[in-house]
């Protein structure tokens, strides 16, 4: 029981990482210790069954519980008026997680195919960070068969980035012009059900029903090939991990946006980032 609420707990955390634009729901599944028991259960759901349920009912019940209370607060009240201390926080949820995946490698020789592994993948995530900042423009979602095949992609492409620690499935969405759409319908969807409308619950579903079948075949594809790295090259691809999570606060940084900053905003900032790391590592433990 307790296990079932610290997953619950873990789900909300990952959840609201997943609709922040810079920050990584991988990496938040990695700082809370349930990266590499997702990826076994998600590669061989079948097998172990029990085990998945167990894991993933919990984790989803709180991913949804974040995305449907505290997703709106986090965008529209939180992150606009107080950037600096929510992307602290954020930041040292992040840091809390670096002791669990150094562990991994820890007592094990640096060579060569690990430091080209966390260098291009630190690279990477700091890259798509500086192209990142200013997208958000609304596709267009009008019913037809392109589109419908283009939201199916555009799940795909967002699990993918989702499950991969250190790169915001949000950002890549911000880039591809669909964040807004889809940000904007999950709350028409929530607001629906709030007020038991059916008919505009299933004017969401034109948008929600092919990018959710996008978003499962990309976590089980990514999470087939990222057990694949793990069983042939495991130093190589925790190292690769490694570079994605360190290089993540800086990519928040990058796309921060603070304006003027006083002494209170730096002192409560550092504070929370100080209680983010100790969450993280707790809820990694």
């Amino acid at each position: 029981m307790k296990e079932a609420v610290l997953n619950i707990l873990r789900g909300m955390v990952v959840g609201i990482a997943n609709v922040i634009p810079g920050v990584s729901g991988g990496t938040m599944m990695v700082s809370m210790g349930i990266y590499d028991k997702l990826i076994l259960v998600l590669t061989h759901f079948v097998r172990r069954m029990k085990e998945a349920v167990a894991l993933l009912v919990p984790i989803a019940i709180g991913m949804l519980l974040s995305i449907a209370i505290f997703a709106k607060i986090f965008s529209e009240v939180l992150f606009p008026k107080f950037p600096l201390q929510t992307n602290l926080f954020f930041i040292g949820l992040i840091l809390g997680g670096i002791p669990v995946i150094y562990g991994k490698v820890k007592g094990n020789s640096i060579r060569l195919p690990q430091i080209i592994a966390f260098l291009l993948l630190f690279v990477t995530v700091v890259g798509f960070a500086f192209v990142g900042e200013g997208g958000g423009a609304s596709a267009d979602i009008s019913f037809s068969v392109v589109n419908v095949i283009k939201l199916f992609g555009v799940g795909i492409i967002a699990a993918a980035t989702m499950v991969i620690p250190g790169v915001s499935g949000s950002m890549i969405m911000m880039i591809l012009g669909y964040y807004n759409t889809i940000i904007d319908t999950i709350n028409a969807f929530i607001n629906a059900l709030k007020d038991f409308d059916i008919p505009a619950m299933l004017d969401t579903f034109v948008v929600l029903v092919p990018f959710g079948i996008g978003v499962v075949v990309g976590i089980v594809a990514v999470a087939k090939l990222i057990e694949f790295m793990l069983k042939k090259f495991p130093l190589v691809t925790y190292w690769a991990i490694i570079g994605l999570i360190v290089a993540s606060p800086i990519a928040i940084l990058i796309m921060m946006e603070i304006g003027t900053v006083g002494v209170i905003e730096i002192v409560t900032g550092v504070v929370l980032l100080v209680a983010g790391f100790f969450i993280s590592l707790k809820l990694g433990a």
